[in-house]
């Protein structure tokens, strides 16, 4: 069975509401029906009208394909975009980080199919808002792969991430200023990279760590390896890659 999802309860401001549902992200456990058939329109004027163009699918728009950022891996023309909304705090996303994503990087990041780009999305508490900020500063030295890395190695998340604790991280991560990484991490900028993750995560209804968009698909929770792999085949068969 795949695992569930780290949940907490959030509190939406209507706007936020109405926009996940304009969206149509009613259920990110319930992102299986997309693949359900859908019954033909019994209407003789739907069969007999022109083929409507496909409208552009605003999930899928929420790949921001930044070559400078820090967070992402693969290329900014990748034909799939997975965005994962992670809480360092979270053991599930920590099981996809150990388990699950580095298979994807080997697969289809190093051929260009994949890019992965990620977004703090903390659920836990301050800990868990610090530990986000922290991975955004290592990020700013080039070192967020291997931070993220060791925030989420088996046994991490039980130390806590108080302060010290997250320079500590820095240092096995490599990062190469610990006084910048400090000053960074405590800075306006990492706070409001944070606030622009999380604001698209509760804009679109994302509730549990972690989530994932493969191409604008909703799959929830650290899904086995091969849900993944078929996700990424289905976006890669229908992807136009940008120009």
């Amino acid at each position: 069975m795949p695992s569930a999802p780290s949940r907490k309860p959030l509190l939406y401001s209507a706007g936020a509401a109405l926009a996940a549902i304009t969206l149509g992200v009613v259920s990110w456990q319930a992102a299986e029906s997309r693949d359900r058939p859908v019954a033909p329109s019994s209407s003789s004027s739907a069969a007999s009208a022109p083929e409507a163009a496909e409208a552009p699918d605003p999930l899928a728009a929420l790949a921001r394909r930044d070559p400078d950022d820090k967070t992402a891996v693969g290329r900014a023309d990748a034909p799939v975009v997975l965005i994962e909304y992670s809480d360092f705090k979270c053991g599930y996303c920590g099981k996809f980080a150990r388990d699950t994503e580095p298979a994807l990087i080997r697969e289809y990041v190093a051929d260009g199919t994949l890019r992965i780009e990620w977004r703090g999305f903390p659920i836990f508490g301050a800990e868990s808002e610090a530990a986000a900020k922290a991975a955004w500063a290592a990020g700013r030295q080039d070192r967020f792969a291997p931070f993220h890395a060791a925030a989420y190695a088996d046994g991490a998340k039980e130390k806590g991430f108080g302060e010290e604790r997250l320079v500590e991280l820095a240092r096995q991560a490599g990062v190469p200023d610990l006084d910048r990484f400090r000053r960074d991490m405590a800075g306006p900028g990492a706070s409001a990279a944070l606030r622009k993750d999380q604001e698209e995560g509760y804009r679109i209804g994302v509730t549990s760590t972690p989530s994932f968009l493969i191409n604008g698909e909703p799959l929830a929770g650290a899904q086995p390896l091969d849900a993944f792999e078929a996700a990424i085949a289905r976006a890669k068969t229908s992807a136009k890659a940008p120009k």
